[in-house]
């Protein structure tokens, strides 16, 4: 029978409860358990597919085309398996679902309720892994904090379902804040004493507390939060600020998170969990043998969680070269043909960010160009991809007027057009060509070499496509489209011939870079950087001594 962990903040947000969930998951996992988890969000949106990165982050795209939480790339990136629609659900999704079966008369024409018709559907959600798939624990996140009215409706679902399971079927992790008041030299435990009293409030006693900190938890701290939080000692898990999230699981394993979990779920402690890899990983992550900077080219750069996966990968691919890569965000907005050379000229790699809207394009194909020109290796996903495409129509074609029709609907010369599928499309959320779709690599080319195979899979979140009415014209000029859809012929890789490093993705590779299985692309985008950051240093050691 499947096993329920539900996990909830208290106090503030952004404590980090996905990294917690993800952190005790890879512990399960590395014991030999079969786990998931699901965030639970609980916005009226229907998915984060529309909402702007300023809101809410990256948007993270699954297998099966779901839009969801950013968290969810963390369940992937430290469990290393895929997640799909079932595993992010929002309060939109919920009322949406409970109101189709109001209007289609579902309900016998009963008055529709918040309970029991929104608690059960939540329920029926959170036992939806468990019950269709097989699976030994099923760890449930929800999102927001404890006390918050528009999350009300999944605490009262939790406390209906652990009614229903039992107390060895199911545990309730509490993430918590155990502030350092720097005036009176201590560590506060009332906040997270009030925190559980509202969760009590609410029917819910938690079985363990994982309590945020900036400084190691006394054992007169840990004695307090147990006695009046109702919690055994064991129970009070310190939660200590890491240099790093991949650190946190081992952490989590030093304060035996994972066995607590499992004694109070009646299941075994053994074997002891085997992170021989992800210690490995740890290893060459905190011991690089070299550093490159590399300039990540994008609109939303004020917020790091816009290009999370990203910036993930970057974190992977450096490990596997043993070089710590160190990621400077730039606005392309303030990019310009006059200080592109200034900006750029210190790099060792140029990324350009995926997006959408006509705001810092110009920025972005200046970008592009200068990495062209100057031998620098470059990677351009999704929008990126498209800018690399009207950067050489531009330049090298000469179709000066060559533009994407997102940004321009008159262009003469549309290079990137928008899909038939999505001519007719009026509603924009979960309307893109969005999930996962097979691509066929051209032998000989660089994006050949660096999969070595022929036959890939990758996730895709547009809506335009490279133009084939044009395609000739790329290929004899230097422009190969190394990857195509062998469905539909869609362009999804373009690469240049006599460059170092020049490839651009229709797909989004970041949403499949793991610890354990870093995404070539990014591996062989590094180690191109790593070769050019060396030769260009060469240079100026001989140039200096002449």
């Amino acid at each position: 029978m499947t096993k329920y962990i539900f996990v909830t903040g208290g106090v503030t947000s952004s404590l980090g409860k996905g990294i917690i969930s993800a952190s005790l998951a890879k512990l399960l996992q590395a014991r030999g358990y079969s786990v998931t988890i699901q965030k639970f969000d609980p916005y009226i949106n229907v998915d984060p597919g529309t909402l702007n990165p300023y809101e809410h982050g990256e948007c993270f795209v699954t297998e099966d085309g779901a839009e969801t939480d950013l968290d969810l790339g963390h369940y992937e990136r430290f469990l290393n398996t895929p997640t799909s629609q079932a595993n992010n659900i929002t309060t939109g999704r919920i009322y949406q679902h409970v109101i189709q079966k109001e209007r289609a008369g579902d309900y016998l024409g009963k008055t529709v309720q918040v309970v029991p018709h929104i608690t059960d559907e939540i329920k029926r959600n959170m036992r939806l892994l468990g019950e269709n798939e097989d699976y030994d624990i099923v760890i449930t996140e929800l999102g927001g904090t404890v006390g918050d009215i528009e999350s009300l409706p999944f605490i009262e679902a939790v406390r209906q379902l652990r009614w229903e399971l039992g107390n060895n079927d199911s545990l309730v992790i509490h993430l918590t804040l155990v502030p350092f008041l720097a005036a009176a030299g201590e560590l506060k435990t009332k906040p997270t004493q009030h925190s559980v009293k509202m969760l009590l409030e609410y029917g819910i006693q938690p079985d363990i507390l994982v309590c945020r900190t900036e400084h190691h938890l006394t054992s007169e701290i840990r004695k307090k939060l147990a006695l009046f939080c109702n919690v055994n000692l064991n129970a009070v898990v310190e939660s200590i600020d890491a240099p790093s999230i991949y650190d946190v699981p081992l952490l989590m394993m030093k304060e035996q998170l994972d066995k607590t979990v499992l004694a109070k779920l009646k299941l075994p402690t053994k074997p002891e969990p085997n992170l021989d890899l992800w210690k490995a990983f740890l290893g060459k992550l905190k011991n690089p043998t070299s550093e490159i900077g590399i300039a990540l080219i994008g609109k939303y750069v004020e917020l790091p969680d816009a290009y999370k996966s990203i910036t993930e990968a970057f974190i992977h691919a450096g490990a596997q070269n043993e070089c710590k890569v160190h990621v400077h965000c730039l606005s392309s907005e303030d990019i310009t043909d006059a200080n592109v050379a200034d900006k750029l000229k210190h790099m060792s790699g140029i990324l350009v960010a995926p997006g959408f809207g006509e705001r810092g394009l110009d920025g972005k194909i200046q970008s592009i160009k200068y990495a062209r020109e100057n031998q620098i290796p470059f990677f351009g996903i999704c929008l990126g991809m498209q800018c690399a495409v009207i950067e050489f129509a531009r330049n090298v074609l000469g179709l000066k007027d060559a533009n994407s029709y997102e940004m321009n609907t008159k262009t003469k010369n549309p290079v990137i057009n928008l899909m038939d599928e999505q001519r007719k499309v009026k509603d924009y959320g979960g309307t893109m060509r969005l999930g996962s779709y097979p691509c066929e690599l051209k032998k000989g080319t660089k994006a050949a070499s660096i999969y070595g195979k022929s036959k890939i899979s990758e996730r895709h979140r547009h809506r335009y496509e490279f133009n084939n009415k044009y395609l000739k014209d790329f290929e004899s000029n230097g422009m190969i489209a190394s990857g195509i859809n062998p469905e539909n012929n869609l362009v999804e890789i373009v690469e240049l011939k006599n460059h170092p490093f020049f490839v651009g993705s229709q797909f989004h590779p970041e949403l499949k870079s793991t610890v354990i299985n870093p995404h070539p692309l990014f591996v062989n985008f590094v180690a191109a950087s790593l070769a050019y950051s060396k030769n260009r240093s060469d240079a100026k050691k001989k140039a200096e001594k002449k």
